[in-house]
């Protein structure tokens, strides 16, 4: 059975002990969704359908209105690591800054640079963020590589829109 990158993550987080779906959303907010895309929904939905392949068991919640916790099987486990050992995927990019600046010129005079203002503004709020990351991960370099690269990611679109996309639109060529 080939796994998906999202069932992938959420089996991989269950490695390190049994969770609940929100445990798990809580924990990919708080990490790889910083550069990958797992929505709640998809936890939820995912779960249900682990156990039924014998990839997760249910450890308890089986009451009404009771929180279920899951616990990734040797199946899953397995699974995982065949996964894993595949490598990623040929990877799609999708930079939505990128796009709206490609067809800025379509935009009335002034909202590129309201959205480039806004989006230099983010990015720099996730530098901000991961500034107390790296004593964290100090001694988790797998972790620490993925920091690393969002922090550069991050500078990277800082950068550009400093240096490329703001001074374009500041020359007058948006419109």
């Amino acid at each position: 059975m080939g796994l998906n990158a999202t069932t992938g993550t959420v089996l991989g987080f269950l490695l390190s002990g049994p969770r609940t779906a929100w445990d798990i959303d809580q924990r990919i907010g708080g990490s790889v969704g910083h550069f990958w895309n797992v929505t709640r929904s998809q936890v939820y939905r995912e779960l249900p359908q682990l156990a039924a392949d014998g990839l997760v068991r249910v450890q308890s919640g089986g009451g009404k209105g009771e929180r279920r916790t899951y616990a990734i099987t040797a199946q899953g486990r397995m699974a995982f690591r065949r996964w894993l050992a595949e490598g990623p995927p040929a990877e799609t990019r999708r930079i939505p800054i990128l796009l709206i600046t490609f067809f800025g010129a379509e935009l009335e005079p002034g909202r590129l640079a309201e959205i480039l203002d806004r989006t230099r503004a983010e990015v720099t709020a996730e530098l901000d963020g991961y500034e107390g990351l790296g004593a964290l991960l100090a001694d988790r370099p797998f972790e620490r590589a993925t920091l690393e690269f969002g922090i550069r990611y991050a500078e990277l679109v800082r950068d550009w829109i400093d240096e490329v996309a703001r001074p374009l639109v500041e020359r007058g060529t948006e419109n």
